[in-house]
C-alpha cells in the first residue's frame, strides 16, 4: 500500500493536482481557510475544486467542479452516469434543493425483475436493465444557473485535461477495480476504459488514462448538456441499449428535467437542520432520529462511555428504518407523511425505547395525518412559499454547498457504452423490485418504492447543512448505501450536543442499524467494553473496519475562519484559499 506521501507524489507526476493549476496541499484538517474550502473524498477532486476558487467561482462552482472531477478519478463511486442530490445555501440566504436522481425508463414496469414470478437482484445491478436515465449533468447546470459564478465548460474542461493526462490510481480505486474486474470484462466498452489490454485490472500507482471519457467531457463543455441529454451521448446510449435488451432510449433522455425542490427545514435544540427531501429519505429520518433525540441529554449519556449513547443510537435508528422501510418513495408516485417528522409522533416513538436494553422492532409506526399533509411531488416555486460520494464545499461570501453524488453500486451497472468513457449507474436497484426482496444494500421497501415509468428510486443520500441564528456552521454528507443516513446523524449529534471538533465528529467510532437485518453494526474500533455492554442489552453485533466515507465543512468557533474535513478512513483531501 501507498504511504499517503508517496500516493500525492504519484499524483503529482501523472499530472493530477498540477493539472489543476495549483500546487500540492496535503491535508490538514486543522488548517483554516478564509476565502473557501472544500472537502472531498480525492486530492485531485478537491484541487479541482480549489482551482475554481482560484478563478473567481464560489463555494457552488467549487463543489461541482469537485464533483465532475471525481466522475474521472473516483469513477467506481459517482460520475455524469449517475445522479445527485445538491443542497445550497446562498450568500443571501436562500435556499436551494436540486434532485438530480436519476428516473426509471419510460418502458419500465413493476415486475420487470421478476422472472417466473422470482425476483432477479443480478437483473437489476448488472447491465441494461440496472440503468436510470442519468441526472447529474442537468443538476449540476440548474446549480450553476441559479447560484454559480462560473460557466459549465469553465468546468468541464480542465476535467477533460484530468482524463486525457491520466492520473495515479489509489488503493481504493485500485481495489475496487479488482473486485468488479470480472463483471466489467463482460462489457467492451468498460474493459477498455478500466483494464488493462490483457484484462488485469490497474496496480495503485500507475496511471490511468481515459481519452473517451476525456472527449466526452470536452463535447459537454462545448455543446452544453443537449449533447448529453438529446444528441450524440443519448444517441448512442439508447444504441447499445436496444442491442443489448435494455429499455433507456433517447427519448428517456431527453425527458429528463432536475426538479428543484422545497428544502425539509426541521429545528433541533438551537439550531435550523436543512435537509433533503424525499425521493432522498435521509432528511425525512435525520430529522425524526434527531426528533426522537432532542428529549435525552446526550452529553450525560455519552460521558458514562458505557455503551447506553451507542445503544440509544442503536434504538432510534431501528425505529426510523421501520418507517423507511414502509413510508418512503417518490412523492410525486407515493404519499410521504409529513407526520413522519412531527414532534408529538418522535415523543411517541422514544417513549417505546428501553436505556437497559434493545427493544424488538416488528413493523414500521402509524404517523398522525398519514394520508394527508404530504411532501409534495410538484417542483419547488419560492415564489409560492459505498458506493457513492460526498462534496462538501464554503466560502467566505456565506454560500455553503453539500452535494451527495452516486452511480450506486460499485462502477455502477459495470457497462461503459464503447465511445463514451461514461460508467452508467444501476439506479434501478434502489428500487423494491419485490416486496421483502433486499436489495444490494440489504434494504427492504414496499409499494411506496416499486418500479415504475419516470419514476425515481429512493435514496440514502443525505445531503445537510446547520444554520445557528439564521448562519451556516456545518455542511456535512457521506457515502455508504444506508449508513449515509446515520453517519449524518452521528456527526451532528458529536458536534452539537457533544461539542467535539469537527474532526474528531468525524473521525469517532461509528455503529449502524437499518432495521433489517436484525443487527447492530459497529467498527472494530468501538471500544470493547462498549461492545460488551451493547451485547449485553441483547444487540447482535456485526463488527466491521469502517461504516462509510464522510466530509464535512465548519465555522471554525469563534471566528469567521472555515475548517474542512475528510473522512479518514479513506485518503481524501480538504484544501481552501
Amino acid at each position: 500500500m501507498l504511504s499517503r506521501r508517496a500516493y500525492l507524489k504519484t499524483l503529482t507526476a501523472a499530472g493530477g493536482l498540477a493539472a489543476c493549476g495549483l500546487p500540492v496541499m496535503a491535508a490538514d484538517p486543522n488548517r483554516l481557510w478564509e476565502k473557501g474550502v472544500v472537502a472531498s473524498v480525492q486530492p485531485v477532486a478537491t484541487q479541482a475544486g480549489v482551482a475554481a476558487l482560484a478563478r473567481g467561482g464560489n463555494a457552488v462552482d467549487a463543489a461541482i467542479a469537485a464533483a465532475v472531477t471525481l466522475g474521472i478519478v473516483d469513477q467506481h463511486n459517482s460520475g455524469i452516469g449517475g445522479g445527485c442530490f445538491i443542497l445550497i445555501r446562498r450568500a443571501n440566504g436562500q435556499l436551494l434543493a436540486i434532485d438530480g436522481r436519476e428516473t426509471a425508463p419510460a418502458r419500465a414496469s413493476r415486475d420487470m425483475y421478476l422472472r417466473d414470478g422470482k425476483p432477479q437482484p443480478e437483473l437489476s445491478q448488472t447491465g441494461a436493465l440496472a440503468v436510470g436515465t442519468p441526472g447529474a449533468i442537468a443538476a449540476y447546470d440548474l446549480a450553476l444557473q441559479h447560484a454559480g459564478k462560473l460557466m459549465l465548460a469553465d468546468i468541464f474542461r480542465p476535467a477533460a485535461e484530468v482524463a486525457e493526462k491520466g492520473f495515479a490510481v489509489d488503493t481504493n480505486f485500485a481495489r475496487k477495480l479488482k473486485s468488479t474486474a470480472a463483471k466489467l470484462a463482460q462489457f467492451l466498452g468498460s474493459a477498455k476504459a478500466l483494464l488493462k489490454p490483457d484484462g488485469s485490472a490497474y496496480d495503485a500507482g500507475e496511471v490511468l488514462k481515459q481519452p473517451d471519457l476525456a472527449a466526452t467531457y470536452r463535447n459537454i463543455a462545448e455543446r452544453g448538456p443537449d449533447w448529453f441529454y438529446r444528441g450524440e451521448f443519448a444517441e448512442k446510449v439508447a444504441a447499445w441499449m436496444k442491442d443489448n435488451g435494455g429499455l433507456l432510449t433517447a427519448e428517456d433522455f431527453a425527458a429528463y428535467k432536475p426538479i428543484r425542490r422545497e428544502p425539509l427545514q426541521t429545528k433541533y435544540r438551537q439550531c435550523q437542520i436543512i435537509g433533503f427531501p424525499p425521493p432522498s429519505s435521509g432528511g425525512v429520518h435525520v430529522a425524526q432520529m434527531l426528533n426522537m433525540l432532542e428529549s435525552f441529554d446526550l452529553t450525560l449519556l455519552a460521558s458514562k462511555k458505557d455503551g447506553t449513547f451507542e445503544h440509544l443510537l442503536a434504538e432510534v435508528m431501528n425505529l426510523a428504518f421501520a418507517d423507511r422501510a414502509y413510508w418512503l418513495g417518490d412523492p410525486s408516485f407515493a404519499q410521504v407523511p409529513r407526520g413522519l417528522i412531527d414532534a408529538e409522533y418522535a415523543r411517541t416513538l422514544a417513549a417505546k425505547i428501553d436505556l437497559s436494553k434493545a427493544t424488538a422492532v416488528p413493523s414500521y409506526g402509524r404517523p398522525p395525518r398519514a394520508t394527508e399533509n404530504i411532501f409534495s411531488g410538484k417542483e419547488y416555486d419560492p415564489a409560492e412559499s459505498k458506493h457513492t460520494t460526498h462534496i462538501a464545499a464554503a466560502d467566505a461570501e456565506g454560500n455553503w454547498v453539500a452535494i451527495t453524488q452516486t452511480v450506486n453500486t460499485t462502477f455502477g451497472s459495470k457497462v461503459i457504452v464503447p465511445g463514451t468513457g461514461v460508467v452508467l449507474n444501476n439506479e434501478m436497484d434502489d428500487f423494491s423490485i419485490s416486496p421483502g426482496q433486499p436489495n444490494a444494500f440489504g434494504l427492504i421497501g414496499a409499494e411506496a418504492n416499486a418500479v415504475a415509468p419516470g419514476k425515481r428510486p429512493l435514496s440514502s443520500m443525505s445531503p445537510t447543512i446547520v444554520l445557528r441564528d439564521g448562519q451556516p456552521i456545518l455542511a456535512v454528507g457521506a457515502a455508504g448505501g444506508p449508513t449515509i443516513i446515520t453517519q449524518v446523524l452521528q456527526v451532528l449529534l458529536r458536534v452539537l450536543d457533544l461539542q467535539q471538533p469537527l474532526d474528531t465528529a468525524v473521525a469517532a467510532p461509528r455503529v449502524h442499524h437499518q432495521w433489517r437485518p436484525d443487527e447492530l453494526r459497529v467498527e472494530k474500533s468501538l471500544a470493547p467494553a462498549i461492545c460488551k455492554s451493547l451485547e449485553e442489552r441483547g444487540h447482535k453485533l456485526a463488527q466491521t473496519d469502517g461504516i462509510g466515507v464522510c466530509q464535512a465543512v465548519g465555522l471554525e468557533p469563534g471566528s469567521k475562519k472555515l475548517i474542512g474535513v475528510h473522512d479518514p478512513r479513506v485518503p481524501g483531501s480538504a484544501a481552501g484559499l
